[in-house]
């Protein structure tokens, strides 16, 4: 009857629209007061959930994002795609999904990358004659990018789910070949679609203004090596790399590029303590509604329940992704990583699935239902920018959303895309 309630409770709330991290509070506090169990268990576990020093790599790789989003980086890094894709046909659309791999490895996330990335080339491509619809659905899939490549903050998020004991080196070395094969998919089914529509493309500017563009281009992408180098070498830590990671976009948008004026590092600071504000909050109730899964012994039902009629791997994994599919068309990412993570790791655990390979499936399936009606924000953020409806999105965005999934389920069932390079970089 525990487990009914502290479910039941958090998906009413969903359901009527309370924000995910007031439910997770409300149905912990329901489930603790039924099981007459002491409500400072709620104090004391908000402040463990928002205790370990690692979380400090999230506000402020964060804050280094938002800084290169107003800095001018975004400018320079769709400028540098366009000039090596944007011959292909359906030019502007490669140059969407090229700059999103660029801009990813800068903000480490998929609202940030479809805000500026998206925000800057959907309306250039409904300006040069391509459908609304084909410039929001390029965009926001091209956006899952940015959850793979160092420094995605759901990869750290997940580590600290796990129990923090999981290296964050290997996490964000393991999601280099997925983010590359996402690129190679979505620019391929990109051009499917534009060819079948019938789009031009883009002249090319001239080796000298390639040159010229990515001269300009590599302070920005300078962040990655950074901090993916940084960390991989046992240089610093995470925290200690987001923390450079601030300084250098500082010293980048201030000094070098000078379009980070005092007005927009005010605008900066506030939306990053705003993001920060929530995904912290999150993190903090989640703390509760799993430290109550694990009382409930709900991981341990959960490898139980799955063994009693899946009797290999390749089952589980398949399970384990339909229910993330269905739980990501109404939850957003990060809760659904910090409540999934403690039920399904154990049960990865119990069939031999590695976990830095089972958080690459959980982020990336979870990615998916960013894209995803009913509550997928970055399909909504670029359809609010493309100034279209969900349902009109929808009734095109199939062979964007196919490409997904089956970069999904060639990382799922082929573990050595993920494998490989942290294996190789520890060898």
């Amino acid at each position: 009857m525990g487990i009914a309630l502290l479910f039941g409770v958090f998906i009413l709330l969903l359901v009527v629209g309370v924000p995910v991290g007031y439910a997770l509070g409300a149905a912990a506090l329901a489930a603790l007061l039924y099981l007459d169990l002491p409500t400072v268990v709620l104090v004391q576990q908000v402040q463990a959930g928002v205790g370990s020093a690692a979380l400090i790599a999230i506000p402020l790789f964060i804050f280094a994002g938002e800084i290169m989003l107003r800095g001018g980086i975004s400018e320079r890094l769709i400028a540098l795609a366009a000039s090596l894709v944007g011959r292909m046909r359906g030019g502007l659309g490669q140059v969407s999904v090229l700059s999103s791999l660029f801009f990813g490895g800068v903000s480490g996330s998929a609202i940030a990358d479809v805000s500026a990335v998206g925000g800057t080339m959907i309306p250039q491509m409904v300006k040069r004659g391509y459908d609304r619809d084909f410039a929001v659905n390029v965009s926001i899939t091209a956006a899952l990018v940015a959850l793979l490549v160092p420094p995605s903050h759901n990869l750290i998020l997940f580590s600290a789910a796990a129990g923090g004991g999981l290296s964050i080196a290997d996490l964000f070395a393991a999601g280099i070949v997925p983010a590359l094969l996402m690129t190679a998919a979505m620019m391929v089914t990109g051009y499917a679609v534009a060819r079948q529509r019938g789009y031009g493309v883009e002249p090319f500017p001239g080796m000298r203004a390639v040159m010229l563009r990515l001269v300009s281009a590599l302070p920005g992408l300078g962040l990655v090596g950074l901090i993916f180098f940084g960390i991989r070498a046992g240089i610093f830590t995470a925290v200690e790399s987001a923390a450079l990671a601030v300084v250098y976009a500082l010293a980048v948008t201030a000094l070098l590029y000078r379009q980070l004026g005092w007005r927009t590092f005010l605008a900066t600071v506030t939306h990053a303590a705003r993001t920060t504000g929530v995904i912290l909050f999150v993190i903090a109730t989640a703390a509760v509604f799993g430290w109550l899964l694990a009382y409930l012994e709900v991981p341990m039902r959960a490898v139980e329940f799955l063994q009693s009629f899946a009797h290999s791997k390749a089952m589980v994994l398949l399970m384990i992704i339909v229910m993330l599919l269905i739980l990501g068309t109404f939850m957003d990412l990060a809760p659904m990583i910090l409540i999934c993570t403690p039920i399904f790791l154990p049960v990865a655990k119990a069939y031999g699935i590695d976990p830095i390979h089972f958080g690459l499936v959980l982020v990336l399936t979870g990615g998916i239902g960013l894209v995803t009606p009913p509550v997928g924000s970055v399909l909504f953020i670029g359809t609010a920018i493309g100034e279209i409806s969900v349902a009109q999105s929808m009734r095109t965005i199939w062979p964007f959303w196919l490409a997904a999934l089956l970069v999904l389920l060639a990382v799922t069932f082929f573990p050595q895309l993920s494998m490989w390079l942290p294996a190789l970089l520890r060898a």
